[in-house]
């Protein structure tokens, strides 16, 4: 399996597959390298994927360093041990927000930033759905129960076959005897509920700081964390991205939709 130590001895998983262009996928908060199943057949580029500290198959850490400074900085540790100079960074929500601090903070070391459903301004009602289930196991008891219960809820999301539900729910939850049980440290809820208990800061000059990198933005049309309204601000301050809504999804797309796809290859070939 293959993992790095970082500084402070957090072992973490990652995997590299596919030749060319490196692009680092970064996933979603609380979800890992599974993130990015559907669309990495599809891509035409060295794809390296990490499971942040704390979820997935990496170590469970301290965590009061569950945060995206921190996990930036891993990202960078990650980026080193493979010797690899610079990266484009392909960030599914929490991701992005990762990319942001990076094209802030360590630009030289990125060559470009594709963020899917993710933007400087942060809903209150996706942030709302988020701290009611982060940290907790699902009601269901089996990934079939949790498919169909799922496939339901999320009915924002359209044309979406049981399989992918099914995937989606074994990414996410291991199946036990006891029910199904969430594949991150419970700890990140504590994590996060404190950041979420602060003052929030002004993101913009984050996304400002992609001013000069070849840029890609995705949302779903259905999105509860990405407004209409934030996106459309995001594309004039950015009129050159290669941007697009995916109809008939919320947060997040999957990245293998035909709008998804039209985006990154496009960002890929603009790299």
């Amino acid at each position: 399996m293959p993992q790095f130590t970082t500084a402070d001895g957090t072992q973490l998983y990652y995997t590299d597959e596919g030749q060319g262009l490196p692009v680092l996928a970064l996933a979603g908060l609380t979800r890992n390298t599974a993130d990015f199943d559907h669309v990495a057949p599809h891509l035409n580029c060295r794809l390296i994927r990490m499971d942040y500290r704390g979820r997935g198959q990496s170590d469970w850490a301290d965590p009061a360093t569950y945060t995206i400074p921190q996990e930036a900085m891993d990202a960078l540790a990650l980026l080193d041990h493979l010797d690899i100079e610079k990266a484009a960074i392909l960030g599914t929500s929490r991701g992005g927000l990762i990319a942001m601090v990076l094209a802030a903070t360590a630009k030289n070391r990125l060559l470009g930033v594709a963020l899917n459903d993710i933007g400087p301004e942060i809903e209150a009602a996706g942030l709302s759905v988020i701290k009611d289930y982060i940290g907790r196991n699902p009601a269901q008891s089996t990934h079939i129960d949790a498919a169909k219960f799922r496939a339901k809820a999320w009915s924002h999301f359209k044309g979406v076959p049981m399989d992918r539900w099914l995937a989606e729910v074994q990414n996410h939850y291991t199946q036990t005897d006891d029910g199904l049980v969430i594949k991150y440290d419970p700890k990140l809820r504590d994590a996060v509920l404190d950041a979420g208990a602060r003052p929030a800061p002004d993101l913009w000059p984050l996304y400002d700081a992609l001013s000069d990198l070849p840029l890609a933005m995705l949302r779903g049309d259905a999105s509860d964390l990405l407004s209409a309204q934030t996106f459309e601000t995001m594309r004039n301050r950015r009129p050159d991205a290669h941007a697009a809504t995916v109809l008939g999804r919320g947060h997040v797309p999957f990245l293998d939709e035909p709008e998804s796809l039209g985006v990154l290859h496009d960002w890929i070939l603009s790299l």
